[in-house]
């Protein structure tokens, strides 16, 4: 047990730990646009992925338990690791060199992950802690969306996502090891095409939802 306390708390722990929860997320992401989707198939459609998710009870309930603990690690986490390299380079340098592949997903993903986690509060408070008794899940999203200021934040949010996970979906598998000159590029690949159906797939539900309800 010692041993695994002090693996996780060094420097490659942290970033498998970083790696692993980022790499949930990005399955989280995947499976919630999925389900999202189903507006586009109408008020029908989606109240009913509503309530067959609803319907599953104690496995939604772990569901979430399990991405709070998740948020908990990765930020938690993710805060270390900055401050650690903050500590380690608390002057910035006179000149700014894009060496190495750096790139402004990489470059502002603390940034990005803050923006990211100050939205997902403001989401939950709008979705999920919302009083659901006399409202469907499409009316209650119909109507925040029928607000011009959140519409703009939310897409902003998308972009910020997709910037976000430009790097991180990537760089995860980096961390696992999968680092691999053959491999790495499809990776790559694969990341931006991600990233870009999470910002253009999300992005674009309050824009439908505005102009057709």
């Amino acid at each position: 047990m010692d041993r695994f306390i002090s693996f996780i708390t060094s420097s490659i722990g942290k970033k498998l730990v970083m790696a692993t929860t980022g790499l949930g997320f990005c399955t989280f992401l995947a499976g919630h646009l999925a389900g999202n989707l189903t507006l586009f198939a109408g008020e029908t459609a989606f109240n009913a992925y509503a309530e067959h998710l609803h319907a599953l009870g104690p496995i939604i309930s772990i569901a979430e338990i399990g991405l709070l603990v998740f948020a908990l690690l990765h930020i938690s986490t993710g805060f270390l690791l900055f401050y650690k390299n903050f500590q380690a380079r608390p002057k910035r340098y006179s000149v700014k060199k894009n060496a190495g592949g750096r790139t402004i997903g990489s470059a502002t993903m603390p940034y990005t992950g803050f923006l990211l986690l100050s939205f997902i509060i403001m989401h939950l408070a709008n979705f999920h802690f919302v009083d659901k008794t006399d409202r469907t899940i499409f009316q209650i999203v119909a109507g925040t969306f029928s607000n011009p200021v959140y519409v703009f934040l939310y897409i902003a949010a998308m972009i910020t996502a997709a910037l976000h996970v430009s790097h991180g979906f990537w760089s995860a598998f980096q961390t696992i090891g999968l680092n691999h000159s053959r491999y790495m590029p499809v990776i790559r690949c694969v990341g931006i095409l991600f990233s870009i159906a999470v910002g253009a797939g999300f992005g674009f539900i309050p824009v439908y939802i505005s102009f057709t309800i």
